[in-house]
């Protein structure tokens, strides 16, 4: 239904999206949390190669965050091996679909850094979707970063303090390599944005919705682009400044 009201003109060209309620839709079902991510897996495939369909130039997935190192190890440990069992070179060659990461990749194994490191290379000249996951990743953990980085610069002379602006910080941070996103989708009935991309959605578009990310499908995603499609975005702006 929803497919079929989306404007192909209009397509965002990044769409992000924190992808919330494996947990809660495993008990629901009466399973182990592992089924769950194991179940949101599956969805994340299916709404990647959707994205790729619909001709959205980047996809970023908050799959795993700085903080989620505070769980419990059983689950981190099953979701590294869901991640290594994830990462499908074959699909994404099939689908022209390009395989980034930001974060923190030295928390990672060094076999999960590996398997990573050869899918990014492997896919770096393909030219559809870009597809980035956010691994190990916070917003804090980032700017923070950019700011050591800045103040490194500042510190050797290789930039002045007055010559600090908007655009050194934006080339500073993990994501300098793809636009801040048009969208970005909550799934799981949180209406938060948990340390992710707090710099770069400062003018995105959010969408909140109850549905687990488990069971959040094609027809889902449809209705998210199609909510967005419905918005007029003006970036500070009067309507009547964005109709001239």
């Amino acid at each position: 239904m929803y497919k079929d009201q989306i404007d192909k003109a209009r397509i965002p060209s990044h769409v992000a999206i924190i992808m919330d309620g494996n947990g809660r839709w495993a008990k629901q079902h009466g399973k182990a949390r592992t089924f769950g991510h194991q179940a949101g897996a599956e969805t994340a495939h299916q709404i990647i190669e959707e994205a790729a369909r619909l001709g959205i130039k980047y996809l970023t997935l908050y799959t795993f965050s700085i903080e989620n190192w505070k769980r419990p190890l059983d689950e981190v440990t099953a979701l590294m091996t869901l991640l290594m069992d994830s990462i499908e070179e074959e699909s994404f060659m099939a689908n022209n679909i390009r395989f980034c990461i930001i974060g923190d990749l030295s928390q990672l194994s060094e076999d999960i850094q590996i398997r990573l490191n050869d899918c990014i290379a492997h896919t770096a000249n393909n030219t559809g979707l870009c597809l980035v996951l956010a691994l190990s990743y916070s917003s804090k953990w980032e700017i923070t970063e950019a700011v050591k980085n800045i103040a490194s610069q500042v510190a050797n002379q290789q930039l002045t303090i007055n010559e600090i602006s908007d655009s050194t910080i934006d080339q500073c941070l993990t994501t300098h390599f793809m636009p801040n996103p048009d969208l970005l989708i909550r799934t799981g009935g949180e209406i938060r944005l948990s340390n992710f991309l707090l710099w770069q959605c400062a003018y995105s578009e959010l969408y909140f919705c109850d549905t687990f990310w488990p069971d959040f499908k094609e027809e889902e995603f449809y209705k998210a682009i199609c909510n967005y499609q419905r918005r007029e975005r003006r970036f500070g702006k009067t309507s009547e400044q964005i109709l001239k």
